[in-house]
């Protein structure tokens, strides 16, 4: 890992698996329905977690919920919801765990009409919003695009996918670029 990238943006601490994370990962556009899936549950189930807690359990997740093939998810019934309140190696919230299957429900729906990638990049018009923070105080916790996303999400069956959960997906997935400008994956990520 480059200790200057994390450094530039000084989010990711010390932390090997959270610096990997944002010098790897962290804003690179995402065009995959599956992938997008994946990230957007996981910041629902960091509602109210710091996100490497969900980063440091993510590999049990994708072993817990099988991939995360929301195909699969939408198939669960209440016996799979109560194997997985027994899995001490993932966040075991009853809420999050039936919402995930529901959003696997909504994302096929989605997915069938239009593709779940091309519902949420036409917000974009297909292209990542390119952000110039100098600070992390610039950077807003939501934005009226996250909360009209979020709207749409839920008017769609979503749930936990509020404005600022859906602005942190968001940043994961690279539709906005909040690298600061003083990091050097701003211009890499926007090379993307």
């Amino acid at each position: 890992m480059n200790d200057k990238l994390q450094d530039s943006c000084g989010w990711p601490g010390s932390e090997p698996i959270y610096i990997k994370y944002h010098d790897l990962e962290w804003g690179v556009p995402e065009r995959d329905s599956r992938a997008l899936w994946e990230k957007l549950i996981l910041d629902g189930f960091q509602a109210g977690l710091s996100w490497l807690t969900i980063l440091k359990k993510r590999s049990a997740f994708r072993e817990a919920f099988d991939g995360f093939d929301p195909n699969i998810v939408a198939t669960y019934q209440a016996e799979d919801v109560e194997r997985l309140l027994q899995n001490a190696k993932i966040v075991r919230h009853r809420g999050k765990i039936e919402a995930t299957i529901g959003n696997a429900r909504a994302w096929q729906a989605i997915e069938a009409e239009m593709g779940f990638d091309q519902f949420l990049w036409r917000y974009m018009d297909g292209e990542p919003l390119q952000n110039r923070f100098l600070s992390h105080d610039d950077i807003p916790a939501s934005t009226d695009l996250s909360l009209r996303i979020s709207k749409d999400l839920k008017a769609a069956g979503f749930k936990f996918c509020g404005p600022t959960i859906v602005y942190a997906f968001m940043q994961a997935v690279g539709m906005v670029n909040d690298h600061l400008i003083s990091c050097p994956r701003h211009a890499e990520v926007k090379r993307l």
